[in-house]
Parts: structure tokens; sequence; C-alpha cells
């Protein structure tokens, strides 16, 4: 596995811990729907959460929460209204980042973003 992948895995897997120590119910994981793909779906109260998990080694290609480009929030939204279909989902939502810098597989610095992009940008 390439060296991005291992890590943007053993993120996700951190912000899983994290998320579930902080009371979310994780639904699913790496939920892939045509080319989109969520990292973590979960249960906030009574909120459903879209989660996008964005890793890094170090800041020298920058933050890793500024990665979350136009085009992967419009695939997100396409996976989150296929998934809340499935499921017949019909009350609040939103969609999160979980920014990580993991260093010697240990992590550095976990930024949790709540709400941090709309469906109506």
């Amino acid at each position: 596995m390439s060296y991005h992948l291992d890590l943007g895995k053993k993120a996700e897997k951190m912000v899983a811990d994290y998320l579930t120590s902080k009371g979310y119910v994780l639904l699913e994981r790496n939920w892939r729907w045509k080319k989109a793909e969520i990292d973590i779906i979960a249960m906030d109260d009574k909120e459903l959460v879209f989660i996008e998990v964005k890793a890094r080694s170090d800041y020298n290609h920058g933050y890793p929460e500024l990665a979350v480009s136009p085009r992967k929030r419009i695939l997100m939204l396409d996976a989150a209204t296929r998934y809340m279909e499935q499921i017949q989902h019909e009350w609040a939502i939103r969609f999160d980042v979980v920014s990580v810098v993991v260093q010697n597989e240990k992590m550095m610095q976990l930024d949790h973003y709540e709400d941090s992009f709309s469906p109506w940008e």
C-alpha cells in the first residue's frame, strides 16, 4: 500500500476512535457511491453527519482541511443524497471535516470542523 493511502487509513482509524469517544455512533466507513466516497458516516445525537478525513504527515503542503475541494464537496453531497435515500433519512444532516497530522505513527494534531460546509453553498 502506498504511503499516503496507509497514512489515510491510519488517520481514519484515529478519527473513528476520536468520534466514538465523543459519543458519535459510527454507521459506515468508506461508503461509496459511483465516484464518490464518504470516509465516515455517523450519528451525533439525532443528526446524521457525513465526515471527510484529511491527513498529512506535516504542514509542508498546507493544512489538511484545505484539501477539501469544491469538487470533493459536490461528490460528498451526491453520495450523501444517495445514502439518505437508501435509509429514508429525513431529518437534520451536516458535513464535517476532520484534519489530522500524523508523524511516526502518532497523532500530532486533530482538528474537527463541525458543519464545515453546507450543501446549499
